[in-house]
């Protein structure tokens, strides 16, 4: 009978185990003839090769389609009313800027110009307007006999060919040929805009002319009067405009005025970077155990001063009364004199302390093993050297494909004809809303740029598809780059851990034969990963796109269920980068297809999960630690020398610069992606270790049979070693 009961709980236990493998997967096997990345392996993912450079064949039959029919200075110069690209066009090379009848029509259209475009005529000029003129003023001084019609051409801005020798000024205004007042302006990206917002509203607040004993208010080529407020409402966003290109332009000026210096703190970077890469493989301990402890430090010191702050305002005893004013007031202070404040306080900070130091002691296993990791990580980088130097190549490669595609889709943008519109000259005011006049209209001799004005460059269906299909290949492409600088780090560091003396068994240039396997085999697997992660990206540029556009709408439901979908597909996108990281490391050793790659990582780290949870977040708050102290360090630098409190050097800083702060904040930037393209290669040399480490976990055990690769430090740390032949692992009566 017990018999039988054991053999029940035999058959039970091995059902549960077998459970647990189909629920996970089977762990990797012990192979004797395995001893790194595999050199006999055969192409992976062809179906998906093919594709990709099919697809390339078709993103460079786009761009030879937008190079050959587009003409990018449609899009960089200014277009009249008549069609004329200014400072382009035949008989306009002279007239590169262009100025509008009147700019309150554009202000007042708001986001319907995108559509109908600024319903207010438009000509090209030599020079922006540099004063200020109204019609009734030219018409008070011609009546007046101190200005004849002759003057009319140099001070009126009219369309090309207009006579204004014949008619009235008032005629010519009428009829759209001139316009009826210019302000002074300044020319921004070719367009004449008025210049600055305070001198143009100290000017439209006193619109006032005088003639004659008659007084003429200024009006717009509607009648309707213009205030100073209207003035100022329509100039307003322009002259933030220009008050910004003000700033730019000094920026750039201290740019140009301190660029060597910029180069030289950017190249101390890189140095500080590698040096700082070197010593971590001794400072690791000291740095993360001190981050802990510093952690611990802050907590404890929060928790004990919130709950001393709680009982002294207890012990006078003092009550918060809370009305509605005091408590939805933005007051800070007064929330602080309350003794329900700080207990609030003292109990949240008690509990994170809690759960932090009880992380700390059942975790405190996995991160020494995590610290262990990050040293070999900084051995593996010490032995393979030119790994430092790999991300860079990757790097100018997203720089081309970021200026292929740029150019590319500037090309293709200006495939597009001109749209012409009538501008609802022929019109009666009879209630029709004005902008239902403007109606598409075929332009010829009489009616171009009369009745018939040029609104905008339109694109076709095709154009459109054709700029939706490069979007699509520039995350494709971007991706694969991104794919193949993983893969072939990942090849080379799976090298050096899989060597089992090392330096000793490190093959001869790792990097180049990670390379060379990465492009010959697995070409097809880097575009099948980077595809998924590409289609994930065009799904969310499409729900930005929805969701724009239900801006205005009412539907919150839409809204909800909107937000929801982006939520999702921004976590799937975070997964997917994740795992296809794991599958690129195990593809880099094995050289299997992407899907079982993908597979033998998803499980493996599911079968890890505690594992891999806490040292991936371990070696990322390390990681980040140094990125933020070698950043920190070189910005200190560069902000006391920029402002010139390093003496000896004071002959060095730039007198010129309007703002000490941009070069600094320059350096900044600049060092921070430095660190990020240096401790990629730390965090991608740490996921490979961490990944064969697991690997090596499950299909070793040891034995002089089947020995751990594993560094010493690691198997220290575990309690692990490897046995010599003939000598038997000691059991304690508890394996």
């Amino acid at each position: 009978m017990g018999a039988k009961v054991g053999d029940e709980k035999s058959e039970d236990k091995e059902k549960s185990s077998d459970e647990k493998k189909e629920y996970m997967g089977d762990p990797r096997k012990y192979d004797p003839n395995f001893n790194g990345p595999i050199k006999n392996r055969s192409c992976t993912d062809i179906i998906c090769c093919l594709l990709f450079l099919i697809f390339l064949a078709g993103m460079v039959v786009c761009s030879a389609i937008g190079y050959a029919r587009g003409n990018p200075y449609k899009l960089l110069y200014p277009t009249d009313s008549s069609g004329n690209i200014c400072g382009y066009d035949t008989g306009y090379t002279d007239k590169p800027y262009l100025v509008y009848f009147d700019m309150l029509k554009c202000a007042k259209s708001g986001s319907a110009v995108i559509i109908t475009g600024c319903s207010t005529p438009q000509v090209c000029v030599k020079t922006c307007p540099s004063t200020y003129w109204y019609y009734l003023y030219q018409v008070a001084l011609e009546t007046a006999t101190t200005k004849t019609v002759a003057d009319r051409a140099t001070d009126m801005i009219c369309k090309g060919g207009t006579d204004t020798s014949v008619g009235t000024i008032q005629n010519l205004v009428d009829t759209k040929a001139c316009a009826p007042y210019y302000v002074k302006s300044t020319p921004v990206v070719g367009r004449c805009i008025p210049s600055f917002f305070l001198e143009i509203t100290d000017w439209a607040q006193n619109l006032v002319v005088t003639a004659s004993g008659t007084d003429y208010n200024l009006t717009n080529t509607d009648g309707e009067g213009i205030t100073g407020n209207a003035m100022n409402e329509a100039s307003y966003w322009l002259a933030q405009f220009m008050s910004a290109s003000e700033v730019v332009e000094r920026i750039y000026k201290d740019v140009v005025a301190s660029w060597w210096l910029l180069l030289v703190f950017l190249g101390a970077a890189m140095v500080t970077c590698f040096i700082w890469i070197v010593l971590m493989r001794w400072l690791t301990g000291i740095i993360v155990w001190f981050t802990i402890f510093a952690v611990l430090a802050v907590l404890s010191y929060a928790c004990y001063y919130s709950y001393t702050q709680y009982f002294d305002l207890k012990t006078k005893n003092v009550t918060g009364e809370w009305g509605y004013s005091e408590a939805f007031a933005l007051n800070f202070s007064y929330y602080l004199q309350l003794k329900e404040t700080w207990l609030a306080f003292a109990c949240g900070t008690a509990t994170f302390l809690s759960i932090f130091v009880l992380l700390l002691i059942f975790l405190l296993n996995r991160i020494c093993i995590a610290i262990e990791l990050i040293k070999e990580g900084s051995r593996a980088i010490g032995n393979m050297i030119f790994t430092l130097i790999w991300p860079v190549f990757p790097f100018f490669l997203q720089l081309i494909v970021v200026g292929y595609f740029g150019f590319s889709s500037v090309y293709i943008a200006s495939i597009g004809d001109q749209k012409y519109y009538t501008n609802g000259t022929n019109t009666t005011d009879d209630g029709i809303n004005y902008y239902l006049s403007r109606i598409p209209c075929e332009p010829d001799g009489t009616t171009q740029g009369s009745y018939c004005d040029f609104v905008k460059y339109g694109g076709t269906e095709y154009i459109v598809t054709m700029q939706v299909f490069m979007l699509f290949m520039f995350f494709w492409t971007m991706n694969f780059v991104v794919a193949m600088g993983q893969m072939v780090l990942a090849g080379a560091f799976a090298s050096y851990y899989w060597a089992f003396e090392k330096p000793k068994d490190i093959p001869a240039f790792p990097l180049s034969a990670s390379l060379w396997r990465t492009f010959r085999y697995h070409f097809g697997s880097l575009a099948f990963g980077s595809l998924i992660i590409a289609i994930i990206q065009m799904i969310r540029v499409g729900l930005e796109y929805l969701d724009h556009k239900l801006k205005g709408s009412e539907n919150a439901v839409a809204k909800f269920l909107l937000k929801i979908l982006k939520c999702c597909f921004w976590c799937l996108e975070k997964f997917m980068r994740f795992l296809n990281r794991n599958a690129y490391i195990l593809i880099a050793v094995y050289g299997k297809n992407f899907c079982t790659s993908a597979k033998d990582a998803f499980f493996l780290i599911l079968r890890n999960i505690v594992r891999v949870v806490v040292l991936d977040k371990i070696t990322d708050y390390v990681l980040f630690l140094s990125k933020l102290l070698v950043t920190a360090s070189v910005g200190v630098a560069a902000y006391y020398w920029f402002q010139g409190k390093i003496t000896y050097f004071s002959e060095y800083v730039p007198t010129d610069i309007n703002y000490y702060i941009t070069p600094v904040i320059l350096v900044i930037i600049g060092t921070y992606v430095i660190c990020c393209c240096f401790f990629s290669v730390y965090e991608m040399a740490v996921d490979t270790l961490f990944l064969c480490f697991l690997e090596d976990l499950e299909m070793n055990d040891g034995s002089a049979e089947k020995p751990y690769f594993m560094s010493k430090g690691l198997m220290n740390i575990l309690g692990k070693k490897n046995l010599k032949p003939g000598e038997k692992k000691k059991c304690c009566g508890c394996c």
